[in-house]
């Protein structure tokens, strides 16, 4: 397996230092945006089919309520893909909250293991775990089934789970099985679990927040020797800004769609495409790890459903986010420093061979 470059690297950084990508980066919800009138949407005027019937039931309900039902802590949390990296991280952050917790993955042996783990620690009455396969429409019901079964209704809703099938290397190059692993996991399997998780939140009376985290190229950058994660990751943002559109245009109030940047976080999925010392250098120096990260995000998601405006963080008054990001300015200078060091030994060698020769 080819190292990771240097220049896809910077990538990434560039990409953490971007106003558009810190983390927490919060997309503004629908139902927040500016309304497209109050007239409700008819099956006459668009045929819409029963997602449509179910979306007007929501409406006239809340209608005469009068007010949504208000969304207060301990939260239910569904986290998937959590049972390592950062979406286990956010698990256990949750819990450190007080917040219950499902976890899920396709692998039954880290479902249980994770458990066991977060149970020892929280005690078994926080935390459940089940088997899914997002990219299987029948696990992701099975997975809502699961947490109605456990908790009743789920208030925050996380798509974590992603593939790059642990593969760096040109598009060129790669396998239709690979491909075929990347696309259906993060982009089939996103919208799979979009899809079921708004259906279940319409018919809770709180309704519930999707959070669909981003990645490298979300942005729209580059991203040599794994384009196809790239280009899946860029299509999370355009389905996040869709389903906003969607709720929206059918002035539902109770089920709300963000997008989530975590930024460089150090994982199994980047570290295996780090083979040489001076890769997992630079990412050791770049990235950030996921309990760091979980620690910074989880408060941020938890604000969500407690407003009825958006918390953007302003950079000016986040003492927190500007803390990180001049510490990562300064080893920014320092490896730019060291490079400079290494640039002009390597001349200075060249040249030294070159007059003995």
């Amino acid at each position: 397996m080819a190292s990771v470059s240097f220049h896809a690297i910077s990538l990434f950084y560039s990409r953490r230092l971007a106003p558009a990508a810190r983390p927490a980066l919060l997309s503004k919800p629908a139902g927040l945006q500016r309304s497209l009138g109050t007239a409700a949407i008819s099956s006459r005027d668009r045929n819409l089919g029963p997602w449509s019937r179910n979306l007007r039931g929501i409406r006239v309900e809340s209608a005469d309520k009068g007010a949504l039902e208000p969304m207060v802590p301990p939260y239910n949390v569904l986290i998937t893909g959590s049972t390592k990296g950062i979406g286990y991280a956010l698990a256990k952050e949750f819990l450190k909250a007080g917040d219950n917790v499902i976890v899920c993955s396709r692998s039954g042996e880290r479902v249980e293991l994770a458990v066991q783990q977060l149970r020892q620690e929280f005690g078994e009455q926080h935390v459940w775990g089940t088997i899914c396969d997002v990219r299987e429409g029948k696990d992701v019901k099975a997975l809502v089934a699961f947490a109605s079964d456990k908790l009743n209704y789920i208030d925050i809703w996380i798509n974590n789970a992603g593939s790059n099938a642990y593969s760096y290397r040109p598009l060129a190059e790669t396998s239709d099985d690979v491909l075929m692993e990347i696309v259906t996991t993060n982009t089939l399997g996103l919208m799979i679990c979009c899809r079921e998780a708004i259906n279940m939140m319409l018919n809770q009376p709180r309704g519930g927040h999707i959070f669909n985290i981003d990645g490298a190229g979300s942005d729209g950058r580059p991203t040599p020797r794994f384009a196809a994660y790239g280009a899946t990751k860029r299509s999370v943002v355009h389905l996040t800004k869709s389903l906003q559109a969607e709720l929206q245009m059918h002035e539902v109030k109770n089920v709300m769609v963000h997008s989530l940047s975590p930024g460089m976080v150090t994982t199994d999925l980047l570290m295996s495409g780090a083979t040489t010392k001076q890769a997992k250098f630079f990412i050791n120096i770049l990235a950030e790890p996921p309990d760091v990260v979980a620690e910074y995000l989880v408060p941020c998601i938890r604000s969500i459903p407690n407003t009825r405006d958006l918390p953007l963080v302003p950079e000016e008054t986040d003492t927190s986010l500007k803390t990180r990001i001049v510490f990562r300015k300064c080893q920014l200078h320092i490896l730019i420093l060291w490079l400079e060091e290494k640039t002009q030994l390597y001349k200075s060698l060249k040249l030294s061979a070159l007059r003995t020769g």
